[in-house]
């Protein structure tokens, strides 16, 4: 599943160690975020790219 373009809830939720529940919530946020940037979104699917700058990101910059 790592190859595809776009996660789902359950693997957002092992990811980031949340429940399925939260994930959606998540997934939901990002995906109105990217649709008010004028991208195409998925329901109950976010892009993976997406997924890895928001949370990655933060955390290096967290760390500098």
């Amino acid at each position: 599943m790592e190859n595809s373009l776009f996660m789902r809830a359950d693997e957002i939720a092992k990811e980031l160690g949340v429940s399925r529940a939260y994930a959606y919530k998540l997934i939901k946020k990002l995906n109105e975020e990217l649709r008010a940037n004028g991208y195409l979104t998925i329901s109950g699917r976010l892009n993976r790219a997406y997924f890895t700058e928001k949370v990655y990101k933060k955390n290096l910059e967290k760390e500098m």
